[in-house]
């Protein structure tokens, strides 16, 4: 059975009308060059990170491919950018994508990969993509990798224990990326008054400088203000049963600068007691 989530935007549903059903060629292309980078995608992490990997589930649609695989541990981001290479180069080899159906004894001779847990027919649907990947699936694709226009990772993640999930863009959807992350250092650079983004790097390095020579000339006036509060509690120190005791409270005054006070304190009255 083939079942249509729909939303009646006007008129009303009659039992034995006839209703025509299209596909959307943008949205449907767009899934497909999801669908085409998560089997690039599997075959890529496999070549970097291990033959262990496998895949624990997968979500295309028209914005995104979303791809959980079996590792170990994080993936580092040096691991990344050497998937997404392989990817990417597999793209722009404009390798052809070959879907054929045939019995699954044949398709498991081809070495054709399949999910764990997963009941297949006698038959099976085999998905090419040169000898670069084989995969038993019955989604859409491309064609040709070429297609895909491009790949970029998003994020990298947990997914579960033992589980780890990557979720990327393809084709327009990289495109409309490439604008967002554009605009936001467009942005970023007009607040530090920087002219060009590509200027963005020295200017930041520039502030953290100057805002690191700050913080250490605060921390000199709040350790100098300190000291002056200790005199305070000499003067203000109270004997109980022959131990003086000193008290006090300091609101926003850091770790470092309470340590040197208790130190200061602990020091010039051995035998008293500092809270």
């Amino acid at each position: 059975f083939y079942v249509h989530t729909c939303t009646l935007e006007s008129g009303l549903l009659v039992t034995g009308a006839q209703l025509v059903a299209t596909v959307s060629r943008r949205l449907r292309m767009a899934t497909a060059r999801n669908h085409t980078a998560a089997h690039l995608l599997q075959a890529a992490l496999r070549e970097v990170l291990g033959m262990h990997v496998h895949q624990a589930g997968s979500y295309e649609d028209a914005q995104r491919v979303r791809f959980d695989f079996t590792h170990f541990g994080a993936v580092t981001a040096e691991e990344l950018r050497q998937v997404e290479k392989i990817v990417n180069a597999k793209i722009y080899d404009a390798l052809p994508v070959v879907t054929r159906v045939m019995p699954i004894r044949e398709a498991k001779a081809l070495g054709a990969m399949a999910l764990f847990g997963e009941k297949y027919g006698d038959e099976v649907r085999v998905v090419s993509i040169d000898d670069f990947s084989t995969e038993l699936c019955g989604g859409t694709h491309v064609t040709n990798t070429a297609m895909l226009g491009g790949f970029k990772i998003l994020s990298e993640s947990s997914a579960a224990a033992g589980i780890r999930r990557i979720e990327g863009v393809t084709g327009t959807n990289l495109l409309a990326l490439l604008d967002e992350r554009t605009d936001e250092l467009a942005q970023i650079a007009d607040k530090l008054k920087v002219g060009n983004i590509a200027d963005l790097p020295v200017r930041v390095a520039a502030l953290n400088a100057e805002l690191h020579e700050l913080r250490s000339e605060l921390e000199k006036a709040k350790a100098a203000a300190a000291n002056q509060k200790v005199e305070g509690l000499f003067q203000s120190a109270r004997e109980v049963d022959g131990l003086k005791i000193f008290t006090a409270y300091f609101g926003g005054t850091g770790t470092d600068t309470l340590r040197s006070m208790a130190e200061r304190l602990r020091d010039e009255v051995p035998g008293g007691v500092t809270v």
